[in-house]
């Protein structure tokens, strides 16, 4: 590789919440370097110290080593393979430390119609300004999004002066969708990634949805639908008021820009995190003390210490 013109030191990295960091990388060679990665772009090499990143994002035109892979991979990171300022996701690795306690937290409120119900709530709560009434049903909160989202798009369509009749998006024909369908279609594709990105990252499954059922990504349009009204909108009727060609492209480097001036991503996790709490669920007592330690085991009294030799194993043996 030829030389670099300057060295860079990655010491302050943007954070999820607490000790998660993260990084986003395109068009960039990553190699070992060290204790740590090098990522080798068009300014030069900037070195990542692995202990201190939780998640390393892989953008558009990004290589890395095996050597790079393997150090991450020791350190507990989870390297995810994304679209262009997260507009995919595509595929992630992780590190055999990380805990699955959050997943597990997740499962059991989903499981638990009592709590999944109350994560029903929260979810469209999150949508709203005002307190709901303590009293509606689920049926009077579903009435009162579909008003709150046609309002939304009545007012942008006023305050831009693009038309608007209504949501209308057909598979087949693409083509058919007017410039402001267009851009909303496109547009949700792309918060969909981002919300993908921030779920995976942060330990828990888009599959075990609350709202939305049935689909491997259900969680994820749970997620996704909180910021629709708040970015999408604004961000698709805006587009279109400035031209209605290649709406497509424009509206995802929208998205691209507002979601990296309101650390979108941040407060995504900020949002999951929220979500699950206080529900009364015993792995809500605080992140391990030792990540690397080994998983309990199942016991239909409560969960058992594994890395244990039980039944009189020979000394130094584990189960």
């Amino acid at each position: 590789m030829p030389p670099v013109p300057n060295t860079r030191n990655l010491k302050e990295l943007p954070k999820f919440r607490d000790g998660l960091s993260y990084l986003y990388v395109e068009h960039a060679f990553i190699e070992q370097e060290a204790q740590g990665i090098g990522v080798y772009d068009q300014h030069g090499l900037t070195l990542v110290p692995v202990a201190a990143l939780g998640v390393l994002f892989l953008g558009p035109g990004t290589r890395i080593t095996h050597a790079a892979v393997r150090a991450l991979a020791g350190n507990g990171c989870t390297v995810a393979w994304v679209g262009e300022g997260f507009a995919r996701f595509y595929a992630q690795g992780l590190g055999d430390t990380r805990s699955s306690r959050r997943l597990q937290l997740q499962a059991k409120a989903w499981a638990d119609p009592a709590l999944h119900l109350k994560v029903v709530f929260r979810l469209y709560q999150r949508r709203f300004q005002e307190p709901l009434p303590p009293d509606l049903t689920l049926e009077g909160v579903r009435g009162l999004e579909g008003v709150r989202v046609r309002a939304a798009y009545a007012r942008w369509s006023r305050e831009t002066g693009v038309p608007w009749q209504g949501r209308s998006y057909d598979r087949g024909n693409w083509a058919a969708s007017d410039p402001v369908n267009r851009a909303l279609s496109a547009g949700a594709a792309y918060l969909y990634g981002l919300a993908h990105a921030a779920i995976v990252s942060s330990g828990f499954s888009p599959a075990l949805g609350f709202i939305h059922t049935g689909k491997l990504l259900s969680f994820v349009y749970d997620v996704a639908d909180l910021y629709k009204t708040e970015v999408l909108v604004p961000a698709a009727f805006l587009t279109v008021a400035e031209s209605d060609l290649e709406v497509e492209r424009r509206v995802r480097q929208r998205l691209r820009e507002q979601i990296l001036e309101a650390r979108l991503l941040e407060r995504m996790v900020e949002d999951l995190l929220w979500l699950f709490s206080g529900l009364g669920l015993p792995e809500e007592e605080g992140e391990e003390d030792d990540p690397t330690r080994p998983g309990g085991l199942w016991d239909l009294e409560g969960e058992v210490e594994g890395g244990v030799a039980y039944g009189g194993a020979d000394p130094g043996e584990s189960s």
